[in-house]
């Protein structure tokens, strides 16, 4: 698991967000979990061989709008803040996926005004090449800084902090 001090802002602090990487072992309807017929249950396990599910709503970014299936490499963004029950294994809303390919590499977190994330890990640079789109694949107009964003890129600096120029950012407008 990888943690980012990302902060939300949502009552003073924003939400961290940690991500989980993994093969997809499972996709399930979460009805009988009391879960309407548009939120899933996917379980994912990581290369230690641990597990985590993941509820999957309607509103969970998944990059590029690709449908996810058992087997798939995926990166599973979620928020650490909201107190999660002690089951085993652990279950958390997703708030972006990622199926992982060569060469990409993404990143969930708050970016200001200026686009730098919030705890300072990662720098924005866009070109009139960086696609800014909303969950939906829809464009985002303006500048996407002051949200939480789903950032895809290919590479980055080894600068202090390191600096990227994405190839498509995503605005998570349902993330606060």
């Amino acid at each position: 698991m990888m943690e980012g001090s990302f902060q939300n802002y949502t009552g003073g602090r924003r939400a961290s967000y940690i991500s989980v990487s993994g093969v997809i072992t499972e996709i399930a309807s979460a009805i009988g979990l009391g879960y309407g017929g548009c939120t899933q249950m996917m379980t994912v396990e990581d290369e230690e061989g641990g597990l985590t599910n993941f509820l999957v709503h309607g509103c969970t970014c998944v990059a590029d709008q690709e449908k996810l299936y058992e087997g798939m490499s995926v990166t599973v963004y979620y928020r650490s803040d909201p107190v999660a029950a002690l089951v085993y294994p652990p279950r958390f809303a997703a708030a972006a996926i990622v199926p992982q390919a060569e060469g990409r590499m993404s990143a969930v977190a708050y970016f200001n005004q200026v686009l730098m994330a919030s705890d300072q890990s990662l720098k924005l640079n866009l070109s009139p090449a960086t696609e800014v789109v909303t969950c939906n694949n829809q464009f985002f107009p303006g500048n996407p800084g002051g949200h939480v964003l789903l950032v895809l890129y290919s590479q980055a600096t080894r600068s202090n902090p390191p600096q990227t120029t994405p190839d498509k950012i995503v605005v998570l407008c349902n993330e606060r």
